[in-house]
């Protein structure tokens, strides 16, 4: 009997106590890329690089864990191919034992809410189909009166010539297959919704813009399940965590500190002074039990750059085309931290 009683505190000791049974050893090797902006060809040559696909794109990884921060549409033609590669590579990775974890940034919020201001126009004929030419037409003559009632509200001596033309304009084709794709339901957006914000590999803890003061209250998989509600609603508020300057997927006071910029405000603590970005990266540190945080979002097209003593990493090095930055990723092996950096292969025309 006696024993019986040990067996049982064990197993309690054990549900009451997560870590013992949950606790999972970091992987032998991750490997973190920063934002890609529709640059498919910079991130084919990052991956080559650090021996994650081989020349027909599959998974070499083997056991690694890679971690791309998000920032993967905009601004560049190629998100699409990108996004399908990365959904592929998951699927591959884990017969290996490797992992593909994709990271929601602010620009895959932008895209699911409707804020198209950085989209490239070869994005959305990335989405097109033999018709939606077709389409976009018998959806302007299903809504003519109400599109055209609203441009007259602005300009009486419009045209109804002049009106379709600057409507078609506004929504090029492929814009409408593009936002199906990004709805809550849609191929991307299903997808984005049911990735991470916040990662906590190891030692490590990895978000795209930057963790302040104000969520340290939080875990992880609290800061998920409100980004993913988020995305879900396609919320449009500037207090939702998907807009908030000071949530993670805006959040620059890791990195600076400047004036009037709100995604860079400098936290208040307790005794009624604020904080310094060391003693914020302290206080995201002790909070998440890490030894370093990987952010992406604030450029730097020098490359990789190491802050708070190897406390701190910022990828996001201008990848794409757009920038012009470095091409780079970020090596972690045990307690060692390698930047690597990857020649840009030659320029092929974007469409």
């Amino acid at each position: 009997m006696p024993r019986l009683w040990i067996w049982l505190l064990l197993l309690f000791a054990a549900i009451l106590v997560p870590g013992v049974v949950t606790a999972k050893p970091a992987p032998s090797r991750i490997v973190a890329v920063g934002d890609l902006h529709g640059d498919y060809d910079a991130w084919e040559a990052i991956a080559a690089a650090a021996g994650l696909v081989d020349a027909k794109g599959r998974w070499t990884g083997g056991n690694t864990t890679l971690v791309q921060l998000g920032d993967v549409p905009d601004r560049g033609p190629d998100s699409l191919k990108i996004f399908h590669q990365l959904m592929k590579l998951q699927r591959e990775a884990t017969k290996s034992g490797g992992k593909v974890v994709a990271m929601v940034g602010n620009h895959e919020a932008m895209n699911m809410t409707g804020d198209l201001r950085y989209v490239h126009p070869g994005e959305f004929r990335a989405f097109t189909d033999r018709q939606s030419e077709t389409r976009r037409d018998r959806i302007y003559e299903a809504n003519r009166a109400a599109i055209e009632a609203a441009y007259k509200a602005k300009d009486p001596k419009l045209t109804a010539e002049a009106i379709r033309s600057d409507w078609m304009k506004a929504n090029p084709v492929g814009m409408l297959e593009h936002q199906l794709a990004w709805g809550p339901v849609g191929e991307i957006g299903k997808w984005v919704v049911g990735n991470p914000a916040v990662v906590k590999i190891g030692d490590s803890l990895f978000v795209h813009g930057g963790i302040s003061a104000a969520y340290t209250q939080y875990s992880p998989e609290q800061i998920n399940r409100r980004v993913a509600d988020a995305l879900k609603a396609r919320e449009e508020t500037p207090t939702s965590i998907i807009n908030d300057p000071s949530g993670p997927l805006w959040y620059r006071g890791l990195v600076s500190r400047e004036p009037g910029d709100e995604a860079t405000v400098a936290p208040v603590a307790a005794n009624g002074q604020q904080l310094s970005m060391d003693q914020e990266i302290a206080l995201v540190l002790e909070a998440f039990h890490v030894k370093r945080i990987v952010v992406a979002h604030t450029p730097s097209t020098s490359g990789i750059v190491s802050g708070a003593q190897g406390a701190l990493w910022r990828i996001d090095t201008g990848i794409s085309r757009a920038y012009n930055g470095k091409l780079t990723y970020l090596e972690i092996i045990g307690d060692k931290v390698t930047a690597h950096e990857v020649p840009r292969p030659a320029a092929k025309p974007w469409g």
